[in-house]
């Protein structure tokens, strides 16, 4: 290793950081052969840590041998290759399911431990790998999905975001982080990237020098999610994309030197900056990296959501890009085969996950479109989805993660269906549902999150209940959601989130979004109104 771990006298390290002193967490590869040939009895507890550096999760109910497991995907970008690789994995080891997450990755369950070397083969034949993938290191590089064919993007980041993919992987200088660490590089003017909720972001932007304008990045830092959400904050700097590697490098390893290992839930970046100051970090990135022009030019002008459905002209004239739904980014992974193979049959064969965990065909010429668009698989993912069910996201629920409280894939989907055939709008509304404060399904910058949570009955029996929060959006820097109070019964949630979208249709302006409506309206309004929804029901 090229560095010290300056940390390593710390007495105060956390258990985590303790074990990654002793080994490092991409030594899981070695390990993984011998537990595969001997069985899941031989894996110590004290290593179930590791596995995720190789992109795993022990699965519930933890003693029969299965994982969650994950696969990077940057900037959502699959060649034909790749993406039946992944339909043949989700089909013999997956139980025919794979879900698109939120970072634009592949995540399948139920795998068994003695297939993980056969997976592990697969993906390295197809230059994809699982490595990272969780673990306190670089996780998937998210960005423009449309990278390369977008009329939106100032410039094609692929060749960026390739590079910093290359940099960070199984790199054992940053295999070490004191937690999770999220990156995203995107040039479309909407703001495809998310770049407000991620550690390390590079925005669109543009600055004269030397008389000459010059096309760049921005830089933002510090932003996440979870239980005391943060917006990311803008260095004072402007970036070429030859520089972005050391930028990159620069901020990573202050995190790695200086990020808190004492409380796993005080350790991501950016509690180091809040406690720092962002001009106390923009000199020690500097420090690193030498002088940088100040920022220039932000070209960023909206927010697009992450969603991209219908077909749509790509800059290269002649090709389109067609946006599909994939309802809370479950799919069978014969049907992800199927839309693979009408890829290559129409297109040049790529696939893009999004981060709103839908997919997207591109490279379709214009003389194709209508034959793909005949294909029957559209009928169950439609290119123009309906308003609740095409803009629903969900986490992973309780039906395989460990930390979440309640179900959410299968009760977001009912939610939106139901929705969708009584409660007719001329917008769409943003509903993300997650199972528990970690926030995997972004609720934080959804039109309205819900947040499972355990409630007490009067009887005493403890059932899943669920919380509603109002107004979130990455507009023009970014506003979370912010919580009603009232925590509505699982049984109840259909029937009072139909009711208050009912008001929402009465009461808004033609055209006026749900944030728009908030702000309008105010939280103190929404609360009473919820306030009385609930009390009809409870009584």
């Amino acid at each position: 290793m090229s560095y010290v771990k300056v940390w390593a006298d710390n007495q105060q390290l956390n258990k985590n950081e303790k074990n990654k002193l002793k080994k490092d967490g991409l030594s899981v590869f070695d390990d993984i052969p011998y537990y595969a040939k001997n069985g899941f009895e031989s894996i110590p507890k004290d290593q179930y840590m590791y596995f995720k550096y190789a992109g795993l999760t022990v699965q519930k109910p933890q003693d029969k041998g299965l994982f969650m497991l994950r696969v990077k995907v940057p900037t959502g970008i699959l060649n034909h290759k790749q993406a039946v690789v992944l339909s043949e994995i989700g089909q013999l080891y997956g139980r025919n399911v794979q879900d698109i997450t939120t970072r634009q990755s592949i995540q399948y369950h139920w795998i068994p431990l003695e297939k993980l070397p056969e997976i592990f083969e697969r993906l390295k034949k197809v230059d994809l790998t699982t490595s990272e993938a969780e673990g306190d290191a670089p996780r998937n590089v998210v960005g423009n999905p449309l990278a390369g064919i977008d009329p939106n993007e100032l410039f094609d980041t692929r060749p960026v975001v390739d590079e910093i993919y290359r940099f960070f992987q199984d790199n054992p200088d940053f295999s070490n982080l004191p937690r999770k660490y999220k990156i995203s590089v995107n040039a479309n003017i909407y703001n495809a990237g998310h770049a407000e909720i991620n550690d390390l972001a590079f925005t669109p932007a543009s600055k004269v020098i030397d008389g000459k304008k010059v096309l760049g990045f921005h830089v933002l830092v510090g932003g996440g999610l979870a239980a005391k959400p943060y917006l990311a904050k803008q260095l004072n700097v402007f970036v070429t994309k030859n520089q972005v590697k050391k930028v990159a490098a620069a901020v990573t390893t202050l995190y790695r030197d200086f990020g808190y290992r004492k409380s796993r839930a005080r350790a991501r970046l950016k509690y180091l900056i809040a406690d720092w100051g962002i001009e106390k970090f923009e000199e020690r990135v500097l420090e690193l990296t030498g002088t940088l022009p100040a920022a220039g030019k932000d070209e960023t002008i909206g927010w697009n959501g992450g969603f991209f459905f219908g077909v749509h002209p790509q800059k290269q004239k002649g090709l389109n890009y067609v946006g599909i739904s994939v309802p809370v980014g479950r799919i069978h992974s014969d049907d992800f085969y199927k839309i693979a193979e009408l890829a290559a049959q129409f297109g040049s064969g790529e696939l893009r996950t999004v981060n709103s965990q839908n997919l997207i065909i591109p490279n379709i010429p214009d003389h194709s479109i209508d034959k793909l668009l005949k294909n029957d698989i559209f009928k169950k993912f439609p290119i123009h989805p309906t308003f609740f069910t095409g803009y629903a996201m969900a986490c992973t629920g309780n039906e395989f993660c460990n930390l979440a409280l309640t179900n959410t894939k299968d009760k977001m989907l009912e939610l939106a269906e139901r929705l969708d055939r009584e409660v007719q709008l001329d917008v769409p509304v943003r509903i993300y549902m997650v199972g528990c404060t970690n926030s995997c399904g972004q609720r934080h910058i959804a039109d309205i999150g819900i947040q499972g949570l355990k409630l007490r009955t009067p009887e005493g029996q403890l059932v899943d209940a669920y919380e509603l929060f109002v107004g979130g959006h990455l507009n023009n820097g970014g506003h979370f959601n912010e919580r009603l109070k009232g925590r509505i019964e699982s049984s109840l949630l259909s029937d009072v989130l139909k009711d208050f979208l009912f008001y929402f249709k009465k009461e808004k302006k033609q055209g006026e979004t749900f944030y728009a409506f908030t702000e309008r309206k105010g939280k103190e309004t929404l609360q009473s109104l919820l306030d009385t929804i609930i009390s009809h029901y409870e009584q």
